[in-house]
């Protein structure tokens, strides 16, 4: 079998062996693209062109609208070539740059998420000192502190994945290329290291998971103490879109890592992949936009102005 050194490619999971199925899964993941761009670049527009959303909720959800427009083009582009021209190789260095930029956008987004908790927190319970805490500054460093710790943390996944010795073949059971599968087709107890890292990781996980709990806790608390129900209300509205958002995106990556083995079979595991890999950027816009007025309102004076200019 061939080693690492060796290896100049990687093949990647067969969708489906009839050309029919193959263009119904170009379709499907076309649609899934073309959507995610469009509701990530709308956000991103809106939110760039109108100065009422110049605050650090929309800072963030910029941020986070950037990094689900860098999820998608990762693996899904790869995926509809395979299907449309009928191969399943993908360059050694291919693969590496998918399971790096990943890793990446997957960090940061989840310590993104987390520290929209923390600005969902100081707007309700700490609302008079909601300026000084975040701040324009303030901001800026705790986006740049989630593309850097993403960054970091890809570079360090990344570099021992690929170190390891390899010597189960090259076939790795996905659609595209993912640290799980790749430590499959390792030596018998090379990837210990790897593990090491992913315990490490796995607690750092938890940890934003547990800030963002308590966070919700003290947000609630505070909520349930607001006499008059408009405000409730418009508290409510403020928090439920990224609680809806940090429960999509938590469930379909626990549930694609931590599911029971009874559950596990080739089909259910390629559905789970795609549900936590592409549906979250997709829907992610959607859920933003559907409880938020600002923004609904940015978004209508966007297309009135495509519009104006058109004619």
């Amino acid at each position: 079998m061939p080693n690492s050194s060796s290896l100049n490619e990687f093949l990647l999971l067969e969708f489906a062996d009839t050309r029919e199925l193959q263009l119904l899964h170009f379709s499907l993941f076309l649609g899934i693209y073309l959507a995610a761009l469009m509701g990530s670049g709308l956000i991103i527009t809106a939110v760039t062109c109108d100065h009422h959303l110049h605050t650090p909720m929309y800072f963030f959800l910029l941020n986070l609208s950037v990094l689900d427009l860098g999820t998608i083009p990762n693996t899904v582009p790869k995926s509809m070539a395979s299907s449309l021209w009928d191969t399943r190789a993908i360059y050694y260095s291919g693969c590496a740059s998918q399971v790096f930029f990943l890793v990446i956008f997957m960090s940061a987004e989840y310590c993104l998420l987390t520290v929209m908790a923390y600005d969902r927190y100081v707007a309700i319970c700490k609302p008079l000192h909601y300026g000084t805490l975040m701040g324009s500054r303030a901001c800026v460093r705790m986006a740049a502190s989630a593309w850097v710790s993403g960054f970091l943390n890809a570079l360090l996944h990344t570099a021992n994945t690929f170190s390891i010795p390899l010597c189960q073949g090259n076939v790795v059971e996905q659609f595209f290329c993912e640290i799980p599968q790749i430590l499959k087709l390792s030596c018998s107890d090379s990837y210990l290291r790897e593990v090491g890292v992913t315990v490490v990781g796995a607690c750092l996980v938890f940890g934003y998971f547990l800030f963002i709990v308590l966070s919700y806790m003290q947000i609630f608390s505070a909520v349930l103490r607001i006499p008059s129900e408009q405000g409730r209300h418009k508290a409510f509205s403020m928090c439920l879109p990224h609680l809806a958002v940090v429960s999509l995106f938590l469930s379909t990556v626990i549930f694609a890592y931590l599911k029971p083995p009874s559950l596990s079979s080739p089909a259910v595991d390629l559905v789970v992949i795609v549900l936590y890999a592409l549906v979250p950027p997709a829907v992610n816009p959607l859920i933003y936009s559907m409880r938020n007025k600002e923004l609904k309102e940015a978004l209508k004076k966007l297309f009135k102005l495509v519009v104006f200019q058109q004619q």
